[in-house]
């Protein structure tokens, strides 16, 4: 069990002191933001909240852990900005892993944030700073790489590879054995029959490149 500090206050932060208090050994102590985002009246949720400036005095990391389950904006690259700076103020950040999800010992990195009906088969491993949200399906022999997100019902088959950055819409399909290219943004509903380029979009059934800038990606 850990007392846990929380990044944010918006949709995410609250979904995590939700199920860190309901489903977790885990106690939350605090929501943290910068500062010129503290609320009025410094609380969220009944809990303080305190600047991101200054937590390192206010809750010291040999103390307390964190938690920074963000969106998806700017592929990824927000909560991997947020990730970094929390780490190199030197503290462990937790993950959470539903105690309704599907596991067989996976190795799973910091910061991830993993609902509830997700079914991790054996000898898949996911990196840091992921999102699985509900009810997907992480097929054998895979490896999700790091600052990653999966909506819900993905069916990612066997063997397959998603690099860093990426993200699965709702009810993506991926055909077993394929590498999804670092930034992939995969489209609702799209099934992917081959390896995706990097800092490309999918959509479809077969899903087929969409042509614009990957720079659009990147921003």
């Amino acid at each position: 069990m850990s007392r846990v500090v929380i990044f944010g206050l918006q949709d995410y932060a609250e979904l995590a002191h939700y199920y860190l208090e309901h489903d977790s050994a885990h106690e939350v102590a605090a929501f943290c933001v910068n500062r010129e985002y503290l609320p009025a009246g410094g609380t969220f949720k009944g809990i303080p909240v305190v600047a991101f400036e200054d937590v390192a005095q206010t809750h010291p990391p040999q103390n307390f852990r964190f938690f920074a389950p963000m969106s998806p904006k700017r592929m990824n690259r927000d909560r991997e900005r947020v990730f970094n700076e929390i780490r190199g103020k030197g503290y462990r950040m937790i993950s959470y892993v539903s105690s309704k999800a599907t596991r067989f010992g996976n190795e799973i990195g910091e910061n991830c944030f993993i609902l509830e009906n997700n079914t991790l088969q054996p000898f898949t491993s996911i990196g840091d700073n992921v999102v699985l949200w509900s009810g997907n399906h992480v097929g054998h022999h895979g490896r999700i790489h790091d600052h990653v997100t999966m909506t819900s019902h993905v069916v990612m088959s066997g063997h397959c590879e998603i690099g860093a950055y990426s993200f699965l819409g709702v009810n993506a399909t991926l055909r077993d054995g394929i590498q999804i290219g670092e930034g992939t943004f995969v489209a609702m509903a799209a099934a992917v029959m081959k390896r995706t380029e990097p800092w490309s979009v999918y959509k479809g059934n077969p899903a087929v490149r969409l042509d614009m800038p990957s720079t659009e990606l990147k921003l």
